[in-house]
Formats: structure tokens, C-alpha cells, sequence
């Protein structure tokens, strides 16, 4: 089950993608704009699509849950003026047997059409300690700007790579796949007032017709909360996420303790770009 950041929230080569761009005047220079920056996150429990990214207890096989398990998150971004970008994002994490580390890594481009952002890439989610949860996909977002009504974004994520973060089982020789699993996603922000930015996100994953079969739902998620700018790239955010709770992601443990993972939470996080 894997289950970005989804505080999945917006990279930081985006938030400079979507900056407003001023020419400089002629009688001074314009500040200059380091291309590369990076950042660093402590969040109080990893959500990714709605669902807790930290459920195995002592690294084994029993499972457990709670709305308070801090995991320490980072990444840079590199973004070229051409709008071609990259960067890596990493976050503790504990789902699969033998792996305490997720490590993304993506690319992409990013162009305007008039009033309308659009961003095309690639994304793998890497497992160092087990590889069956390995994912690759490829994406599409387009995004609205109105200083009076706010941001808008839909994207979508299409699964490229042999499974979907390990439900359809196929390194395990299952002979299924999770390609073809897609996840639609519409966010809004808003500046409500002052240095305090309101966050509204849905999604939906659907799932392929062989991780179906094994009986798992497509399901929705969500997320709803606000974060504060405390200037020098400082900022804290509060939101409560989760997903349609099916019975089909309920998982047992060997200590018999029965827990879904697309429980509703709410998270904190306090996040430095530098």
C-alpha cells in the first residue's frame, strides 16, 4: 500500500513556475534567482492518497495505528529558465518489510498557453530496502491563477511501471499488474488573508482490472486545511486528510490488531526551503 506528498502540496519549482515574472528596471538590476533550492519537512504522520504511509509496527508484520507517527521529509528542485526542471523528493516511511525510506525522483516541463500553466513529467517512487514497492509514472497537471478567485490545478498520473506500489504483487510472481492505475487530482488555494493560504484537495485512484480483481476498490481521497508563511521560508500547515474507507484496504497483522490505512487524520507540518 503506499501510499506524496501529498502534504503532497505544490514542489517548490512549481511555486517558482508560477510566480509572477516582472521585468527589471532600468535603473536597478533585478535580484538575481538560484535556479536550484531545496527543502525540509517534519510532519506529524505521512499521508500519501489518503492513506497512512507508517503502519508496520517493530518492522515486521503486525501492524498498527496512530494519528501521531513524525516522519522527516526533503528534497531539492532544480528549475531552468527553458522550464525544463528535476528533482528528488525523500520521506521515512514503514510499509514494506525491510525499507524505512522512500526516494522520488522526477523530471518535466513546464509552458504557459495563454492564461492557462500546464507541467508534463515523469515520477518514480524508489524503495531502496524492497523494491516491490517500486512505481513509475508519468503526469499532466493545468493550472488557473486569479488573484481574485485563486489557484486551480487538475492533474493526472498514469502508471507506467509493472505494479502500483505492490498491490497487484507482481515481483512476488502474482503474474498481475498495476499498469494503467490512474489518479486524478484537483486542488485549489487561496490567500485568505495575509500570509495565510487556504488548501482544498480531492483525488481519485483507480485502480488496474488485475488489482481489482484481487478485490481492492477504487476510491476517493481528500485533504482540507490552511498554512501559515512565516517569512524566510518558513511555514507550518494543518489539514485533515484521509480517503473512502473500504473494507477491501482493511489489513490484519499477526497480532491479530485490524486497522485501514485510509483513515481520516488530522496532520501538522512545519516546512524550511532554502
Amino acid at each position: 500500500m503506499h501510499r506524496k506528498p501529498v502534504l503532497a502540496g505544490v514542489s517548490i519549482a512549481a511555486a517558482a513556475f508560477f510566480a509572477p515574472q516582472f521585468a527589471a528596471a532600468q535603473t536597478a538590476a533585478a535580484p538575481e534567482v538560484s535556479p536550484l533550492t531545496a527543502n525540509v519537512t517534519l510532519t506529524s504522520l505521512y499521508k500519501y492518497r489518503g492513506q497512512d504511509q507508517d503502519i508496520l509496527k517493530d518492522g515486521g508484520s503486525n501492524f498498527k495505528t496512530s494519528a501521531f507517527k513524525p516522519a522527516i521529509q526533503g528534497g531539492f528542485d532544480y528549475a531552468h529558465e527553458s522550464g525544463f526542471y528535476f528533482g528528488n523528493w525523500n520521506s521515512s516511511v514503514n510499509w514494506l518489510d525491510g525499507n524505512s525510506i522512500e526516494s522520488d525522483l522526477y523530471g518535466g516541463y513546464k509552458f504557459k498557453a495563454g492564461v492557462l500553466d500546464f507541467d508534463v513529467g515523469v515520477l518514480g517512487y524508489l524503495y531502496a530496502g524492497n523494491t516491490a514497492g517500486n512505481t513509475v509514472e508519468l503526469y499532466g497537471a493545468m493550472g488557473y491563477t486569479s488573484e481574485a478567485v485563486g489557484t486551480f490545478t487538475f492533474k493526472y498520473s498514469h502508471t507506467v511501471s509493472d505494479d502500483y506500489f505492490n498491490y497487484a504483487g507482481n515481483s512476488g510472481g502474482s503474474g498481475l499488474k498495476g499498469t494503467n492505475t490512474g489518479y486524478f487530482n484537483l486542488a485549489y488555494t487561496k490567500e485568505i488573508v495575509p500570509k495565510l493560504t487556504l488548501k482544498v484537495a480531492g483525488g481519485y485512484t483507480h485502480m488496474s482490472s488485475d488489482i481489482r480483481s484481487l478485490g481492492y476498490k477504487s476510491y476517493w481521497d481528500y485533504s482540507v486545511g490552511a498554512s501559515y508563511d512565516f517569512g524566510a521560508g518558513l511555514s507550518l500547515a494543518g489539514m485533515v486528510q484521509g480517503a473512502t474507507e473500504g473494507s477491501s484496504y482493511e489489513v490484519t497483522g499477526d497480532n491479530g490488531e485490524t486497522l485501514n490505512p485510509n483513515k481520516a487524520r488530522f496532520v501538522v507540518a512545519l516546512t524550511k526551503t532554502f
